[in-house]
Formats: structure tokens, sequence, C-alpha cells
């Protein structure tokens, strides 16, 4: 093989990460960068990039041919998919291995098996791993109603193929169901292209554990660790850690087991990870397996004092890759978004205008940004991890307490006061949650933005120190140091121009009134995704109108009174700007 050069078919921070460990092991990179992403930091860092179109994915970042044309410009002798878009697409896989490249990722072959959940599961059967009970085919409405039959309530409606908790719903009874497989097919055709989905039951107050494997093609598996992924929102992960608090040697021993043992079935090589999930009295059952790397992977690479990614690229160089680490300590991960989370976690796209990471010992932040960079609104939004280490898990915990207080973000809102708040309490210092956990708590107390004088010494002044939020043009507050007889104290001023913003009316996220009527307007840049009602329909407050995406995410918007739909202002597919009206509500009508 020539010397190798990596082309990286993705972007933001999993990009960076990519790029960094290509430079110590002496691989010139290549990036690709859509119309969103021309001043994107990766596009810097990468010592060659390429423009693959607009802002759209799907003419951007989910183009296969136009990713191959620039891995052909670029000379490119591998391609790493990171994850997200086409990471766990065979056909892409495929294609780059016809083109004379190296994919760094399991085979096509490996990648179909398992990238069909449906599949998976019938491989790990095979394994002899226990599966969750669900359908053994894609079902639409009706099939659905007949599996629920058989699997009983609360169940899952999935996505088929793909992951991160897009096409995926709850549903707890009848009533439910059919929006629920609607719902999920739509969502998982927009984002895989696969609108299939299955059913499966659903485990309450389950613990997500899942292992971390990597095999080679001389036949070596190795079993990592296992992470904890049980704190999620709307099944998205927030906070993962390694090792999980529920599982001991003896449990640790029988999912390592299991996992090497689904891997094998489906002849895998490189990383992957088998997902399980482990009820209240210990049992584990898998649910499915991801043929890429994890958002989550750098807990491993901490507790286990391994480079993931450098491994990927030996193995995919045909380098043999035998491993047997001794697990050490305990590492925690914190996804930082660009969500507010006391405005139910509103996607707010921007410019950061100030950015200072953390530091310390032990401490790692993953990230696509710094001051003067904008977190693009057509992608996901999470724009960087942190993720510390500690000799156990109550000093890891800690150790990032510590380090989100230091986190500073301005000019968007940040996750960062969610994970400020989840490790904080007593049920996480317990180990005492479950994936319904942090949903369950906020409903009972919603987060409150702290009140003046209230704020922690070094806030998330995006969000607590009432900097921009979504759609705001606000710069933040002018900071100063002031010294009083010998102390200094830091000393945020606003004046008009830099006020925070109010907090929403209702969960439509904000309306304006005027003559004709509530004004229902888009609380972000966005697409259409669906529109509900028509002019002339009655509507009660809390009543969907229409569903915007943005970010990755659906956003129902929804009624602020009761009253009659005026005028409906948007179609399905249009593409709005944050303030843009959607749809008047008028008092009264029959």
């Amino acid at each position: 093989m020539s010397e190798p050069r990596i082309l990286i078919a993705n972007r933001g921070e999993i990009a960076v990460r990519v790029i960094r460990t290509c430079r110590e092991m002496g691989i010139p990179t290549i990036a690709v960068y859509s119309d969103a992403d021309r001043e994107a930091l990766h596009v810097e860092m990468a010592d060659d990039a390429f423009h693959i179109g607009p802002a759209s994915p799907v003419e951007s970042y989910l183009n296969v041919a136009r990713i191959l044309e620039a891995a052909q410009k670029g000379r490119a002798t591998m391609v790493h998919p990171g994850y997200g878009f086409l990471a766990e697409n065979a056909d892409f896989a495929r294609r780059i291995g016809e083109a004379g490249m190296t994919f760094i990722g399991p085979s096509p072959e490996s990648m179909e098996m398992m990238g069909d959940k449906i599949e998976a599961r019938r491989a790990a059967e095979r394994a002899g791993a226990p599966v969750v009970p669900g359908t053994q085919e894609p079902v639409g409405v009706d099939e659905a109603v007949a599996g629920a039959d058989q699997i009983g309530f609360p169940m899952l409606v999935k996505a088929a193929f793909g992951g991160g908790g897009k096409g995926m719903r709850l549903v707890r009874g009848d009533q439910e169901l059919q929006a629920a497989v609607e719902g999920s097919a739509r969502e998982a055709g927009a984002y895989f292209g696969r609108p299939e989905v299955y059913l499966e039951r659903y485990i309450e107050r389950a613990h997500h554990v899942e292992a971390q494997i990597l095999a080679d093609a001389y036949g070596h598996y190795s079993f990592l660790g296992e992470r904890d992924c049980t704190l999620q929102r709307r099944h998205q992960k927030l906070l993962e850690e390694s090792p999980s608090p529920v599982v001991d040697d003896a449990l640790r021993t029988k999912i390592g087991e299991a996992a090497l043992a689904i891997a094998r079935a489906a002849k895998y090589t490189n990383a992957g990870t088998i997902e399980f999930l482990v009820d209240e009295a210990g049992r584990f059952y898998f649910i499915e397996m991801n043929t890429r790397l994890q958002v989550e992977h750098p807990v491993t690479e901490f507790v286990a004092g391994l480079d993931l990614v450098r491994l990927q690229i030996l193995v995919a160089l045909d380098e043999p890759v035998e491993l047997a680490p001794d697990l050490r300590g305990h590492a925690i991960e914190c996804r930082i978004n660009a969500e507010d989370p006391y405005r139910d976690f509103l996607p707010g796209p921007g410019l950061i205008t100030d950015y200072r990471p953390p530091q310390g010992p032990f401490v790692r932040v993953d990230a696509g940004v710094e001051a003067g960079r904008a977190v693009a609104g057509e992608y996901d939004s999470l724009f960087a991890k942190l993720i510390v280490w500690g000799e156990d898990r109550e000093q890891a915990r800690r150790r990032v307490l510590r380090a989100l207080d230091e986190f500073e973000v301005d000019g968007i809102p940040t996750t960062i006061p969610i994970h400020q708040w989840i490790a904080d309490t007593e049920e996480f210092r317990l180990g005492k949650i479950h994936t319904r956990w942090v949903e369950e708590a906020l409903a009972s107390a919603p987060l409150e933005p702290p009140a003046d004088g209230q704020r922690r010494r070094r806030p998330d002044r995006s969000t607590a120190g009432g900097a921009a939020s979504a759609g705001s043009a606000s710069p933040g507050p002018a900071r100063i140091v002031v010294e009083l007889n010998g102390r200094r104290i830091p000393v945020a001023i606003w004046d008009d121009a830099r006020q925070p913003p109010p907090p929403p009316a209702s969960s439509s996220h904000g309306h304006a009134a005027t003559a004709a009527g509530d004004v229902i307007a888009a609380p972000m840049q966005g697409t259409i995704l669906q529109v509900v009602v028509e002019p002339g329909e009655q509507v009660t407050a809390g009543d969907t109108l229409c569903i915007l995406e943005a970010m990755k995410m659906e956003n129902h918007i929804v009624a602020t009174r009761d009253g009659t739909v005026a005028e409906v202002a948007v179609s399905k597919g249009d593409v709005v700007e944050t303030g843009q009206a959607l749809v008047v509500i008028e008092e009264g009508g029959e």
C-alpha cells in the first residue's frame, strides 16, 4: 500500500479528533466541507480540504458521489467516516473499496448484518446472547397493532437502520401507536434513507450499558470494557461513564463474553459497540450494535489508556492488534450541545463570541469550535465534549463539576447547566438512575435559571449569565473585575442592548400578539417537516400546529391558547428563519 492519506467524511468535533490522531501518526488528512462549514475548525486543521456542496446534508455530507470526488482529488488512500452521516452505510463502504481506497471500519457485509437491527437481533440469538423481545420483521401500522398484542405495552418503535435515538418512539398504549409508527418511519427515512421500523419491548428503569470491542483481520477479538449511557433525554444521550456503576466483575465478564460472541458471529473487524440493557435484577439484554466509533468513545480511551482512532487505522492498515488492557479508574463524558435547558432544550445555533474550555489534570475537551466560530443550524447541536478521569467514580464526579464550572461559552445557549445539575444530584452520586430518570426528574421539577447573585463563580454565561439564547443576536454582558477593599470581584454589566431574553410564554417558545391574533413564530431556523392544522380549524392550547426540524431535532410548535387558526403561513418543506410567522390564532370561533 502507498503512503496513507486519510479523508475524513465528517465534520465538527469528530473530524478534529481524527485529524489530531493522524497528525501524531504522521498521516496527512483531507477534510470535506459544505457551504455552512467554510470557516469550520476541521477545515482549517486538515492538510487539504474540498468543498462538497450546499449546507443541506443530503447535498453534501450524505452525497457519496461528491465525497468520492473529493477523495480522488485529494489522492486519499483511506476514508474515516467518523459517526453519523455515512458512518454505518454499507453501500458507502463498498464504493470506497471499489474506488481503490480502504474504508476505516468493518466490512460492508458486517455493516449490513449488524446495521439492520432486526438481522442483528437474529445474529445475537444465534450467538447465544439474551435479546429483548420484539418483532422479527419491519412493521407498518397494521402489523404494529398485531405485534403489540404479542409484545405488550410499554414498547418502543425503533428505526431498523441507523442510530443515535433517531426514529425511536416510546408507546404506552394503543392510542399512541399509529402516530408513533408514522413519526418513527418519517424520521428514519429523513436521517437514514430507510423508513423501516420494528417493535421492541420497553424495559422500565433500565441501565443502558454498551461494550466496546475491537477486532482485527487475524482473529483477535478484544473486549475493552463497558460504558454506561443511561442518562438520556428523548433517547439522546447526555452523559456517559466508564465503568458502569451497576456492573460488577461477574456481570462485566458475562457482557464481554456476549459482546465478543456477537462480533464473531458477524465476522466483524475494526471498532464496534454492542449495546445492552441491564434491568433492576441485573439481567442484561442485547438491543443493537453500532458498527462505528461512538460519540462516547473517549471514556473508554481514558480507562483503557488507548487511542481508539489509532487502533482503527492500524486495523485498516492490516496490522495485527491484540489487546488485553488493564482498565483503571473512572471516566465521565458530558455532551455539550447548543441547546437551552431552561427553554425545553430549544436548539440555539449561532456565533460563539467567547470560548474558554477547562484545563487541569485529567481533563480533556474534544471540540469542533473556538471563539469566533459558529455552530451551524443545519447539523447536530453537539459542538464539544468534556471528558474527565479520576481514580474512582467520586473523584471523577467532583472533577467534572469543577471542569463544568470553568467551562465558558458565550453567544449561544449550552447544556452545561443540565450537566452541573445531574452531577450534583444524590441519584447520580449513588448510581440510582435509569433511562427515563432525567425526563421524570425534570417533569417534576423543571430546571430553573439561577437568580441574580446566586450564580456559580464561573457560570455558563450563555444561559445562567443571560447571554444570547436561540435566535437572539444579543452580545451578552460586558464583563469587568472590580477591586474593593483588597477583594477582586467579577461583575457582569447589562445595558438595554445586552438584556437577556425573557423566559418563553409557552412550550411553543414564545409568541407575539397582534390585532389579527397571536402569531406563532419559528423559535429557530429550520425546515417545516409537517403542517398539522388548516385555516378555520379549532385548536386548544398545547395542540401541535406544525413540526419544525432544526439541528437534527423535531420540534413540535404548539398553540399558545384556545382559538381558531386564522392563517397558516408555511408549507411542508419550507425553510424558515428565526422569528418568522408560522401560524396565526384568533380568539373565539365556533
